[in-house]
């Protein structure tokens, strides 16, 4: 990750979103930090992978903290440019994308587990993620999230 990107003001509004739509969806906080400079930081070094895309007709991941990035095997340029849909093996997008579309009509899905591989190959079993839509302050759909706290490298 570039050294300052948490001091950026669009991280700080993007980490702000994924901490907002959270706490609406789910009824508790991501973590427990609010200041927006502070907010971006304990995201970024949260002990659990979060990751986000836009909405994009083929999403493209626009974050990931530090967790997340160490287990796809990649920096932030190069996560940052990545097609979600890719961070699946093949056989398992169907599953992933019947997941997504349960999103349009809850905001959120919880409980939610699957087969995701690196940029180096190493395939790792997700286990109990929280999906979520991310939205502003009006409620507009800005992308979708997903955190995770427990993997198993297969």
């Amino acid at each position: 990750m570039h050294p300052s990107l948490d001091q950026q003001s669009s991280v700080q509004l993007w980490s702000q979103h994924l901490a907002n739509s959270y706490a609406h969806w789910r009824h508790e906080p991501l973590v427990t930090v609010t200041e927006p400079q502070t907010l971006a930081q304990a995201l970024f070094e949260a002990p659990f992978a979060i990751v986000s895309h836009g909405t994009q007709a083929d999403p493209i991941f626009n974050y990931a903290n530090r967790c997340a990035l160490d287990l796809w095997e990649l920096d932030w340029p190069a996560f940052t440019q990545l097609p979600s849909r890719l961070s699946a093996e093949p056989m398992h997008r169907d599953e992933r994308a019947t997941m997504l579309a349960q999103l349009n009509t809850q905001g959120y899905v919880d409980k939610y587990q699957g087969i995701r591989i690196s940029s180096q190959g190493r395939r790792f079993y997700i286990q109990q993620a929280v999906i979520w839509n991310v939205i502003n302050q009006n409620g507009d759909r800005l992308g979708q999230a997903a955190t995770f706290a427990h993997w198993q490298f297969l």
